[in-house]
């Protein structure tokens, strides 16, 4: 079994890429109106963090399905590192996730569900790295805690690295990463080029997912 490939764990040439064009990007519709400036101001100029479609839905669906039993949902981000103009960004094309112990205000992979974990990473189907991690905060808001700043700073100290946070309750989202020993938040842009698409070309068996993004039950 492969070892998963960690961002800063090695060293990878960082090739010159040209980032999704403008039509093909959008900001994610539980952006804040403070982030959605901050989008609008960017949007030209590019940004670091581009999250495709599908790695997206899986998040917030996931996100939604745990915050139904009350608990967080938690999981890796799989893309690669380019640069356009010097400027460092980082595509998110998929997910993986596996078994969690999870209550309403914390979460943490699975002792027993690391071979899971990995096998899913083998299984992922394309070249990536591991660029950052997802969780989220039902009812919570977003942002990161204590614990959230310890995960980060130890495995994903690199700038290039990125941690989603979801409130599936609120309908919120926000990308933090470290810049020194601060924690900043990152504006980010939703794209779905298809040649972007790690399964592009390839035939895969569409899961129907049944929760509606746009409803969520309240806690009780």
């Amino acid at each position: 079994m492969k070892t998963p490939r960690i961002l800063n764990a090695e060293s990878i040439e960082i090739e010159e890429r040209a980032a999704p064009p403008l039509e093909r990007i959008k900001p994610h519709k539980w952006l804040s109106e403070e982030d959605l400036r901050e989008y609008s101001t960017q949007e030209r100029n590019g940004f670091e963090l581009y999250v495709s479609r599908i790695a997206e839905e899986k998040m917030r669906n996931h996100s939604i399905r745990y915050a139904g039993e009350q608990k967080e949902a938690m999981g890796l981000l799989l893309g690669w590192v380019y640069k356009e103009n010097g400027r460092i960004y980082s595509l998110v094309k998929d997910i993986v996730t596996t078994d969690l112990e999870s209550t309403f205000v914390n979460v943490r992979f699975d002792r027993g569900a690391f071979e899971k974990l990995f096998q899913a990473l083998e299984d992922a189907g394309f070249n990536y790295i591991v660029t950052g991690w997802y969780h989220s905060h039902p009812g919570h808001g977003c942002f990161m805690s204590s614990t959230d700043l310890y995960t980060q700073r130890t495995y994903f100290g690199d700038r290039a690295h990125s941690a989603i946070v979801i409130d599936p309750m609120n309908m919120e989202i926000k990308a933090f990463y470290l810049e020194g020993k601060r924690i900043k938040n990152r504006i980010f842009a939703i794209y779905w080029d298809e040649y972007e698409n790690p399964y592009y070309g390839t035939c895969v068996r569409k899961k129907v997912i049944k929760s509606n993004p746009n409803r969520v039950s309240p806690t009780e």
